[in-house]
């Protein structure tokens, strides 16, 4: 398995913030509706990469 550094984990949740926050304001012009929208895009990014992460995971370990 490839070791990274985890301070790499670090620009995880700026770029989060950011993406969702952006994506929110594109959707709605109301501040309550874009952090709403906001925690729920966080949410959905988030989750997708942990199952990414299983998948990965669950690949090397049949592989190796």
């Amino acid at each position: 398995m490839i070791s990274i550094s985890p301070t790499y984990l670090l620009y995880y949740l700026p770029l989060l913030v950011a993406i969702s926050l952006v994506y929110g304001a594109t959707r709605h012009e109301d501040m309550s509706m874009i952090l709403k929208h906001a925690g729920y895009t966080a949410y959905w990014i988030t989750s997708f990469m942990g199952i990414i992460f299983l998948i990965l995971l669950g690949i090397g370990y049949l592989v190796s």
